[in-house]
């Protein structure tokens, strides 16, 4: 596949962060075919490892395809890395804008330009005990409906057994095997040309996240469990339960369950 429109900045970042990269890890690639030669398109990621970042962009970039990342704006503004940005093409995302389809406006303009937007729809690390991939946010599925760009989802594994998630050093012997399968163009046709109202945006995030962790499940050889961790489900839990010892008694679960659901319908989906 053709290399097109990188860039000094992006050759740069690579020149730097390629050779640890192929130094401590092995590669497992698959699924490059999925990767569209021409037109803009995303790619929907799932996080486990703040190295999984690197670690992916070295197997996008290795398609011709270099990935535009979606980064807090913060650190578009000052020195070497506000430069590397700004350079190789990442999108700036504005939290503070109370839009949130305007916040992922620059993502929308760079598909439609023909570039490739990554999102990582988890919005951070994954907190499943076991490395699977969380409950979604509605940004990707947004920029996609809006564009009806292909959707392609992309499952890693293996940087989280270099640097598990909030480790703070990493395990580097024996040398990991980085993990990657990239599957076929998520089919959201279903959805297009209808209003975006809160409750389509969180059944086509479904669709995406299933998606990706079907591709996991091929990498790991395993079934994920039949309900993705909710953090936002688990933080409300936590606070009943927090509420409940306070007041010197417990919660029942059969209680708790749907008392939970209904407290996170009540506090809506996030961009």
């Amino acid at each position: 596949m053709p290399r097109r429109r990188i860039g000094f900045w992006y050759r740069f970042a690579a020149a730097i962060c390629k050779p640890p990269l192929v130094v401590l890890m092995k590669r497992d690639w698959r699924g490059m075919e999925h990767i569209p030669a021409d037109g803009g398109f995303i790619t929907v990621v799932n996080h486990n490892s703040h190295v999984d970042p690197f670690a992916y962009a070295h197997y996008q970039y290795n398609t011709g395809r270099v990935p535009r990342f979606l980064a807090k704006s913060g650190l578009f503004r000052k020195g070497l890395v506000g430069a590397t940005m700004r350079g190789s093409g990442q999108i700036p995302v504005y939290r503070e804008s109370t839009d949130a389809l305007s916040a992922f406006r620059a993502a929308i303009d760079a598909v439609e330009r023909g570039e490739c937007v990554a999102f990582y729809p988890e919005g951070t690390l994954t907190r499943d005990p076991d490395g699977w991939p969380m409950t979604g946010k509605t940004g990707a599925a947004r920029v996609a409906l809006r564009t009806k760009c292909p959707v392609i989802p992309v499952a890693q594994w293996g940087a989280n057994e270099l640097l598990p998630p909030y480790a703070k050093k990493p395990d580097l012997l024996p040398r990991k095997t980085h993990h990657v399968l990239a599957g076929p163009p998520v089919d959201l046709s279903r959805f297009y040309d209808q209003e975006m109202t809160p409750e389509l945006l969180k059944e086509a995030t479904e669709v995406i996240m299933a998606a990706i962790t079907r591709q996991l499940e091929q990498i790991r050889g395993e079934k994920a469990p039949a309900e993705p961790y909710d953090p936002r489900r688990e933080r409300i839990d936590q606070r009943r339960r927090t509420e409940a010892q306070t007041q010197g008694r417990t919660v029942p679960a059969a209680q708790r369950g749907p008392d939970v659901r209904e407290s996170v319908q009540e506090e809506g989906q996030g961009a």
